[in-house]
Formats: structure tokens, sequence, C-alpha cells
């Protein structure tokens, strides 16, 4: 690749030649024939990096020095290539395919808890050098730190593949998402549409700080999902069904294929026989996998650090304390194999752990950052995400779980007497501050006299978040990871994240008709 290529001039040469929507732009095709895009993840080093982005540590020095001029006490950089690609299927045939290549770069400069930021998609001296300038303003000190020399920081391999994506053809792909339709309308003849979704990215990421902290990532992702529509007797039921994670084609099985297309169709015409119960305050069963975005929203969020640094979560004053039963572990982790939400370093290049929010019902953590780290004199836990290069990196949830319980599935449903089994949830609100949530049940069941009955439909759950983690009153010990493609929003930007649960009873919950 040549040097210091500016964004406008990488896309050019990348796109050259496409014609129409459903060709892949020739530049993923350029990229096989590159040593480093044929590399298995684990055998990159740093100067491949270095020569993907056209850099080195003397240019990056440099850029930092312009960033520090003004007594910034800290800067990082953060280059990013990403490299995506979906695939749309509907009735049959493939209408939709499209690419999207990003190249950048974001400069940050911290003084004391404040930030500069900036970016620039133009890899050039100049160009870094000028966005550093900009990002030099949130500081004004004769007070100058110089970086200091770079020493590569390793790192573990927590989704190694065997195939990059960027080896992988269009007509590779198209074969998954046509046998899906198929086996979605063979399975029963009142499916009416079909839509079939395949997508991959790869993103290449480079990042060096003032403290000489140099170090890199290779990650991949992928996801397919079938979304169908059934008509009986004049009424139209949807559902979908989808599998991610940090994977190559490989994973793609014949029998995760089958399975797409199985639990999509299971999921649409099981809508039929739904009724709507009766709304008011019942024992509510989250079933194991999925449901576990409850746990996301109206607990997760509440223990990022940044909302208790500011003493916006309702949690801030809660480290120590005894917020639900003794069984109850909730724990995120950056370090689960192949799971969407992992990560080899956060975006600060920090190493990624698992950190225990919550063990044996006490408070015992939250998910830091560099900067809420340095506020409670900590060491930061590997939580620091961004959606890109174009945003400040900030605390931001992994893959969020709660552990194994003393009791069974069957122990929990036995003794429920009236309730609803909550499986999956879809379109949630949250208030951070107060823990206060709603949302809505796209799948579930009626629970009577220990017995789970009808499925249900078109209702909400409405309660508290720290109120619910309270009334936790069983929790059994069938952990599910959820295998969605999960994508967290917060303050503008969206980060790739899992989630899991355990079947989890909760003694009281508002159920409501929508």
């Amino acid at each position: 690749m040549k040097k210091n290529i500016d964004r406008r001039e990488f896309v050019k040469r990348g796109s050259a030649g496409l014609v129409g929507v459903t060709l892949i732009p020739s530049f993923l095709t350029m990229n096989m024939k590159n040593t480093f895009a044929a590399a298995n993840s684990d055998q990159l080093g740093l100067s491949d990096y270095y020569e993907r982005f056209g850099v080195n540590e003397k240019v990056i020095r440099e850029v930092m020095a312009e960033a520090l001029s003004r007594g910034g006490d800290y800067c990082d950089v953060y280059f990013q290539h990403s490299l995506k690609n979906y695939i749309g299927l509907e009735d049959k045939s493939v209408n939709r395919a499209y690419s999207v290549v990003d190249f950048g770069v974001g400069i940050r400069v911290l003084k004391g808890d404040q930030t500069g930021y900036t970016f620039t998609e133009e890899i050039t001296p100049k160009a870094m050098k000028n966005a550093a300038r900009t990002a030099a303003n949130i500081a004004n000190s004769p007070a100058h730190v110089e970086p200091v020399a770079f020493e590569t920081h390793p790192h573990p391999e927590y989704y190694a593949i065997k195939t990059p994506w960027e080896q992988v053809s269009i007509d590779e792909k198209i074969p998954y998402l046509q046998t899906i339709n198929d086996k979605v309308f063979s399975l029963d003849n009142r499916i009416i549409k079909s839509n079939i979704w395949f997508s991959d990215e790869t993103s290449y990421i480079l990042f060096a700080n003032s403290e000489g902290r140099v170090t890199y990532d290779y990650r991949p992702q992928s996801s397919i999902s079938a979304s169908c529509t059934a008509e009986q007797n004049g009424k139209r039921e949807n559902a979908y069904f989808d599998l991610a994670g940090r994977n190559g084609i490989e994973f793609f099985t014949p029998e995760n294929i089958d399975r797409i297309a199985t639990e999509s169709v299971k999921r649409t015409v099981s809508l039929f026989d739904a009724v709507k119960p009766e709304g008011g305050e019942m024992e509510v069963v989250l079933a194991a996998g999925s449901s576990g975005i409850l746990l996301h929203e109206a607990i997760g969020h509440g223990m990022e650090a940044d909302f208790n640094r500011k003493d916006i979560s309702i949690f801030s004053d809660k480290i120590g304390k005894k917020v639900s039963n003794e069984f109850v572990t909730i724990v995120d982790n950056g370090t689960n194999p192949n799971i969407r939400g992992s990560l080899n370093i956060d975006d600060e290049g920090n190493d990624t752990e698992e950190t225990v929010l919550v063990q044996n019902g006490t408070m015992t953590s939250y998910l830091h950052d560099r900067i809420s780290a340095k506020h409670y004199d900590l060491k930061p836990t590997g939580s620091g995400r961004r959606e890109s290069f174009r945003h400040n990196p900030m605390p931001r949830m992994r893959n969020t779980y709660m552990l194994n319980g003393p009791h069974t599935k069957d122990d929990i449903i036995a003794n429920t007497k009236k309730g609803l089994y909550a499986v999956t949830f879809t379109n949630g609100q949250v208030n951070i501050g107060g823990g206060d949530f709603t949302f809505y049940v796209k799948s579930g069941y009626l629970i009577e006299n220990g017995k789970i009955t009808k499925p249900v439909k078109d209702i909400n759950i409405i309660g508290n978040g720290p109120d619910v983690l309270s009334k936790i009153t069983m929790v059994a010990d069938d952990f599910k990871m959820a295998e969605g493609g999960w994508t967290c929003g917060k303050n503008g930007q969206g980060v790739p994240v899992s989630m899991g649960l355990p079947t989890v009873k909760v003694s009281s919950i508002t159920v409501g008709g929508v």
C-alpha cells in the first residue's frame, strides 16, 4: 500500500469498477492478494499495522507532540480501517448488497477530566498535525509533556478465525441466504414473505498513547438473520431469529443455518395462538439467554462509571452495599471467546477482563474507562469503548450476564402460580438516573399453576432496575448467552454487545398490554 494515501483516493481506488448495488467493491478482492489480509490475525505484527495506515513511530510521536503542545496531560491516537459488507435476500432473490469502507484516525487530549477530541479521514502527517492542534485547545498551559518511546503491548486472542472475511467472496455467501430462504418457505405453508440478511465486518485497529503504550487488534464480526411473515385467516404475524458473533464463515455450519430458518418460523407461527394476559403486578420469569437484555438495560447502564462519577446513576452510592439476594452474581466480561461484545483490548488500549459488578448480592465495582478510573483511583476495567475513530471513548458494557444460581428451571416454573415467562424483548426504554424501564415482550408464555401454558404477545413490562434486582427470588443453573446481533446505544454511539442469563424469577413486575 502506498504510504500517506488520503481517504478520498483510498476509497476511490477501492470502489473502482463498482457496477450497481449487487457487487462487492474491488477493494476487497484487491486486499485478498495482500499478504497482510491473508495472514491469520495472530501472525500480524506492529509493522503490518504501521504499513496499513502509512505511519511509523516517528510520525505518531510528532502528531502527539502537537496534541500536547498547549499543556495537555495525556494524548492517544486511534487508527481504524473497517470493511463492512451487507447482503439482503427478499422472497427468494438477492435484491440488496452494499459495502462500506471506513478509514481514519481519532486524536484525544486530556487535561484533568476534560477532553479535547478530533478526527481526520486523511492520514497524512500534515492532516494529523492539524487535527492534533485542534484537540490541543482543551488545554492552555505552558507545561509541556513529551510523549515517551513506544513499547508494544501484546494481548490475548479471544476471537481467532480460520478465514478472514476479506477472502470470502459474495458468491460464497449467497448460498447461505438461499438455503435459509428455501427452508423458511418449506417449513410452513402459512409463510408468505421472508427477508434474510447477511453481514460481515473486519476492523483493523492501531492504538498508541503518550505514555508509550502501542497495541493493535484485528476484529472480525458477522451476523445472519431471518425475518418471516405468516398469514392465517386474514391475520398476519411476523418474527425473526439471528445468530451473531466475532466469527468467521466457518461458524455458519449446516446446523446453524437450519436453526436460523427453523426458529424464525417457529417464533412467527406461534403468535397465531398468542393471547393478551390481564395486566397488573405479577411474577415474571426471565428465560435463559436473550432476556438478559433486561439486565443489560435496566441494571448494566447504571453501573457504567461515568454515570456514577457524575452522580446520575441510582447506583452511585451502592458500592459495598447489598443490592440483591446472596445467590446473585453479575459480571461484565470482555474475554468470552468469539462472543459479539468481546475485545482483545478496549478502545483505550487497555487489557480487557471479567469485571464482577455484583458478587453474592453485594455491589463491588463499576465499569471504568481511563477518566473514571483516575477519578476513583482505580485501574481501568477494559471498558473504554467507542463506535469508531470519529468518537470519543467512554465506559461501556461488553458481555453482561448473571452467573448460575442454586435452583433449576423446573423448580422456578413449578413455584410460580400465576406469572409471565418472558422469552424475547424488543424496544426497551430506560431512565438511567432513576432506573425506571419499559420493555416490549416480543414472545413469551403464561405460567399457570406451575406450568407453562398459552403463548402471549403485545405486552409491556414496566419496572425499576434496582427494584427488580432486589426482587430476584430464584436463579437457575441453566445459564445461556444471547446469540443475536445486539448493538448498544449510548450518547449517540453504537457498539456491539452481548448479554446472558440463567432462568431467573422476579417476585413482582408490572405487566401491561399495548
